[in-house]
């Protein structure tokens, strides 16, 4: 079972305080509950003007200066863009026809003439565990990138033979994505540092899609592993936030079904590779 949906965009309040440039790293969080979303881009394909509307106010915000995404390292900050939230000057250029890597939750996307892609994407990345998504705020994000996009490489396996398990790897361009420093809870510190949410279908927590936990990608492998000890649905699927200004990724998947031992020491012993332990 896929989940190939694009979302759908509600209106909420959304009001943008600062009115002058200023920095943003990961495909950058522009708005929230956008609506009418619309994207133009300079003509040499640097710059990118955003439009939307919200609670009834429209809103310009200009960005520039990023493209992709630097591999971890701890000698300099990840790539990130400027924004202007005042729109700026007069602005005018254009954007083909997207054509780039399949994305989900787009509203807005395009080919610049210099042959990169811009994005925006809107979907509820904060949710309360044992919430449905669809009634969390939606971020609006904007990414710039040539080239593949990152992946969440992921599987389903059984913990304790009664239990599912999610585990895999953020990747980008086939090397780990992973930060540096995070909390004790597992918040990024870094500009490095990606967390992924975990959403289970038809699950304890009621029909449809529910949150159940968000996860860091660990050091040195952009490995996880989560097992759903509560929360156990039909189906499950992750999002992450790209590295870099890369577009935001996803992955779903069915649930593994009745236990299966040959399937289970498989997947045990990928976890092993990955990890350098089983999930459980």
């Amino acid at each position: 079972m896929r989940d190939r949906r694009v979302f759908l965009l509600a209106a909420v309040p959304f009001v943008v305080a600062a009115m002058i440039p200023c920095s943003a790293s990961a495909s950058a969080l522009v708005g929230r509950n956008a609506r009418d979303v619309s994207l133009t881009v300079s003509r040499n394909g640097q710059t990118a003007l955003l439009r939307f509307h919200a609670q009834g106010v429209l809103h310009r915000i200009r960005a520039w200066g990023a493209i992709n995404a630097l591999a971890p390292t701890q000698s300099r900050p990840q790539v990130e863009f400027r924004l202007d939230y005042s729109g700026g000057g007069p602005f005018s250029g254009g954007c083909g026809r997207y054509d780039g890597p399949t994305l989900q939750s787009v509203v807005a996307a395009c080919r610049a003439s210099d042959g990169s892609y811009w994005a925006a994407q809107s979907w509820p990345r904060i949710v309360k565990p044992g919430q449905a998504p669809a009634h969390s705020v939606w971020e609006l994000r904007l990414s710039h990138w040539r080239g593949p996009i990152a992946e969440i490489n992921a599987n389903v396996d059984w913990a304790l033979q009664r239990y599912d398990d999610v585990y895999g790897q953020l990747t980008y361009r086939g090397a780990p994505v992973h930060g540096f420093r995070s909390t004790h809870q597992g918040a990024p510190l870094d500009t490095y540092g990606r967390n992924l949410y975990l959403d289970t279908f038809n699950s304890t927590y009621g029909r449809g899609w529910r949150r159940e936990n968000g996860f860091l990608a660990r050091r040195p492998t952009g490995g996880f592993c989560y097992t759903l000890y509560h929360g156990k649905g039909d189906a499950y699927r992750l999002s992450s936030v790209g590295p870099g200004v890369t577009p935001d990724v996803f992955w779903s998947s069915e649930a593994p079904g009745p236990y299966n031992q040959a399937r289970d020491l498989a997947a045990n012993q990928q976890q092993k590779q990955l990890l350098g332990k089983a999930c459980y």
